[in-house]
């Protein structure tokens, strides 16, 4: 059962990198917060429906929503500055610039949990920083305002990993998954008709362009409803090292595809900076003391 939640895993790192040049390709011509309410509504929709033929709804308790709304914020901050942020800069640099997420999170924990950080959390955070140089500023183009806005987003998506860490162990997975999905969706929408020009972007030419639908498609119910069903329900079968070790994978995913799909390159300082910022994300998780022998002074005696 191991080796098939890891696999399955495997599987969601593959949707999720995927899924950046299929996004990019979509807010070409329908802007990226309307984007994410059509996608987060349709996959909300999904689970909601789960809910109800499962007769769970008395899971959906004040609880739920209180710590589901917390959460779906951190990923609307995510999601919708990942996505506007594929309209300045590259797939391959979105990926791996969302893949800092990993390494983010000891050092959120640090400054307001006063959760000191691992030996691996602290230099893979020092490993990735210098990737992110050599990815942005040092030769993948320039530091520009889309990396800018994906940094902001890798910010979004490590406050939803330590909130989540928090708020699993009282609520049901299914029921606080269909909640900040939902209010992703509220939000994005909310934005979408605050600073997008919906009255263009909504037209039936536009949404049943088969780059759009496609992508809503996918988006919303493989890369977000089954993804998230998926990842909730591998995590039981395995340990959180593991977990994130596998989904690490999903910037490798997204430059592959990026190069596959739409002959995306980068510099040899690019790719140097994503070895750094991927080997980074493995010190986070990996514990640097069984890696290296070191045993404590409690196992030497």
């Amino acid at each position: 059962m191991k080796w098939a939640s890891e696999l399955s895993l495997l599987f969601v790192a593959l949707i999720w990198g995927v899924t950046f040049v299929i996004v990019q390709q979509a807010i070409e011509l329908l802007p990226p917060l309307l984007f994410n309410g059509i996608r987060f509504f349709c996959a909300a929709l999904l689970l909601f429906t789960i809910i109800f033929f499962r007769k769970e709804t008395a899971q959906l308790t004040v609880k739920t929503w209180k710590h589901g709304i917390i959460l779906g914020i951190c990923l609307a901050i995510g999601y919708a500055f990942q996505t506007i942020g594929l309209l300045y800069t590259t797939v391959s640099k979105t990926g791996f610039i969302t893949g800092l997420s990993v390494v983010l999170v000891p050092l959120i924990s640090l400054a307001l949990l006063k959760k000191k950080p691992s030996p691996g959390a602290a230099i893979g955070s020092v490993t990735a920083a210098a990737g992110l140089y050599l990815l942005t500023a040092g030769g993948a183009g320039g530091w520009n305002i889309g990396d800018f806005f994906v940094l902001i987003c890798a910010f979004g998506f490590a406050f939803h990993i330590i909130f989540t860490d928090a708020y699993t162990q009282s609520s049901s997975a299914l029921a606080l998954t269909a909640v900040q999905i939902i209010t992703v969706s509220i939000l994005c929408f909310l934005g979408g008709f605050l600073l997008e020009d919906w009255q263009s972007a909504l037209t039936a030419s536009t949404l049943l362009n088969p780059a759009v639908w496609n992508a809503l498609l996918i988006t919303a119910f493989l890369a977000t409803a089954l993804a998230f069903f998926i990842q909730t329900t591998a995590q039981k079968f395995t340990t959180p090292t593991r977990v994130v070790l596998i989904l690490a994978m999903e910037p490798v995913f997204g430059a592959l595809t990026a190069f596959l799909l739409v002959d995306e390159r980068l510099t040899a300082a690019g790719l140097t900076g994503c070895a750094f910022i991927f080997i980074g994300m493995l010190l986070a998780e990996i514990p640097v003391q069984k890696l290296f022998g070191f045993r404590s002074a409690a196992n030497k005696s």
